[in-house]
């Protein structure tokens, strides 16, 4: 998730000055996989070894016509041999950094396969991370550029990087059973790029039955998705969350698509011609009157996941955090976390906004961070009750400008502790959680949107865990922030490899108990590791009282 659209670049940082480092001459590689031979090339990490890169390899069909809004179906073999030395395009949306549209409809469904092992012949699987890439359900792609293998690959291990459907192509859902539109094609096309693992990861020297699955912001959001989904059962054995659980109160969306359509032909009046209307519309029109529509409404509840009517393609047709509580959902291993002041997110998004020009959005009502989950009214007099407690307990009872601390735990910080408190009461396998306290030159949000406040912004792990060209202006790797780099991609692989961080054998020297019923464990990661109890205590006190004021939350946390 990135919590609004991000409309602007920095002033600092010009699109002219991005470095790109993935399309230089190297060697090339083919590997012939269940659809077709692919064309890859070989490049080297931060140390210098070699590993083996294939881009944009596509696994659906593209998703035009009648297929819009619809669940992905398998991309066709091919003949010849596929280029796989460049990237593919992002599916259609106004990219974050440049505030340009980019990308295509009919090409976007695709996937980025990185190994260090080049050639299949007797060779012993690799453990495999799958990464699935944030952005508000809105924005976001495996941009090479972005989410760069060279960090990761310090590690034997193969790496996936999906691209899936944004915005209304990937989250339009209708009510209609007859239309076979019940919505989250964007988690289903994750959910195919995970089958298409399956089948094929073990031609990159990856093993088919040691996938974990990881994601930042509305990509960690998306990783709980297939956790609790029974559809993704056996696609994935390990769950790594970065700043977004299914406890959070942005993941979902309301009942938007008939409301959508008659702003845009007010004399739509079924979900029928709604869908004939938003299908007959060329991709860029669709788009601007998207945006358009997002202006007016705002961000939340637009497109992103929904619970859906039984059908054949299903993620979810019961509430998520139900199924938690039930211990009805995909028992895997699970490592989860949060940025120490998420919050500052929305202090970044002012800063592009004031570099654009543009006029910069107006601070967030208090009773509108009223919890979703709790299910009140909007006249109920208990969301004057909840502001009130807001501004007494974040302000001292002042109106006080800085709400990074509200923002940080009312979108973030409580669901993830109680997502992290609720899986361990319910399974056997270890939770690990951590806080991100590290604040140094690779904290990649924070640089490229010039924030000058003390703290971890959302997404700031996420330059410690991938190499950026596109970001290396503004980013800085001294002795300090090489060191951490080396932990996050110890600490995240070691996980991948055995299901705990700090195994026996690990040269950290530092064990990350997983979470107990008695105990909240987290590791600090900060310029040193450290394990730590009971995170944010009197915030966390604070959020279960809130939760306590409705029955629908009253076990939340």
């Amino acid at each position: 998730m990135r919590f609004a659209r991000i409309k602007a670049i920095v002033k600092s940082i010009r699109v002219t000055e991005f470095v790109s480092t993935v399309e230089m001459e190297s060697p090339i590689i083919q590997v012939t996989i269940n659809d077709g031979i692919i064309q890859g090339n070989q490049r080297t990490n931060i140390d210098g070894e070699k590993f083996c890169s294939f881009l944009g390899i596509p696994y659906a069909k593209p998703a035009v016509g009648d297929l819009r809004f619809k669940a992905p179906e398998p991309v066709e073999p091919w003949t010849g041999i596929k280029d796989a030395t460049k990237a593919g395009d992002p599916c259609y949306q106004r990219n974050e950094f440049s505030f340009a549209i980019v990308g295509s409809e009919d090409n976007c469904m695709h996937l980025n396969v990185y190994t260090r092992t080049c050639t299949p012949e007797k060779q012993i699987l690799k453990p495999v991370m799958v990464f699935i890439h944030g952005g508000a359900f809105l924005h976001g792609s495996n941009d090479p550029n972005l989410y760069g293998p060279e960090h990761l690959l310090l590690e034997d291990i193969v790496l996936v990087v999906i691209n899936y459907r944004v915005g209304f192509l990937g989250f339009l859902h209708l009510n209609d059973t007859t239309l076979d539109v019940p919505g989250n094609a964007g988690l289903k096309d994750q959910r195919l790029a995970l089958q298409w693992v399956q089948k094929n990861i073990q031609y990159f020297n990856g093993d088919p039955n040691n996938v974990t699955i990881f994601g930042e912001s509305a990509g960690s959001a998306s990783v709980h998705y297939h956790v609790v989904s029974p559809s993704s059962k056996g696609l994935f054995h390990k769950a790594i969350m970065q700043s977004g659980t299914l406890h959070n109160p942005w993941p979902y969306s309301n009942d938007v698509a008939l409301e959508f359509a008659q702003s845009i032909k007010e004399d739509v009046k079924t979900e029928k011609e709604a869908l004939q209307l938003l299908r007959s519309l060329p991709i860029n029109e669709l788009y601007t009157f998207q945006e358009k529509y997002i202006k007016v409404k705002g961000v939340w509840g637009v497109a992103a996941p929904n619970i859906e009517y039984l059908n054949k393609t299903a993620i979810i047709t019961a509430p998520a955090t139900q199924l938690i509580s039930s211990g009805q959902y995909n028992k895997v291993p699970i490592m989860l976390g949060f940025t120490q002041r998420e919050g500052l997110l929305f202090e970044a998004h002012k800063n592009l906004q004031k570099a654009a020009g543009i006029e910069p959005e107006k601070d967030i009502d208090l009773e509108s961070l009223v919890h979703p989950h709790l299910n009140l009214e909007k006249d109920d007099a208990k969301r004057q009750l909840i502001a009130k407690k807001y501004a007494d307990f974040y302000f001292q009872g002042e109106n006080a400008k800085d709400k990074v601390m509200l923002l940080t735990d009312f979108f973030l910080i409580a669901g993830i502790v109680g997502s992290a408190i609720k899986h361990t009461k319910t399974s056997t396998n270890p939770v690990y959680l951590y806080r991100m306290t590290i604040d140094a030159g690779l904290n990649v949000f924070k640089k490229i949107t010039n924030i000058n406040e003390p703290g971890v912004c959302h997404a700031d792990d996420l330059g410690y865990l991938f190499h950026m060209p596109l970001a290396a202006k503004v980013l800085h790797k001294g002795p300090l922030e090489d060191k951490v780099l080396r932990r996050f991609v110890k600490l995240w692989t070691n996980f991948a490899k055995t299901g705990n961080p700090t195994p026996q054998e690990s040269d950290l020297n530092i064990t990350w108990k997983p979470v107990t019923e008695n105990d909240v464990y987290y590791l600090d990661i900060g310029e040193e590791l450290s394990l730590q109890t009971n995170p944010e205590p009197e915030r966390i006190k604070f959020w279960r009282d809130i939760f306590q004021l409705s029955p629908f939350t009253i076990d939340h946390l």
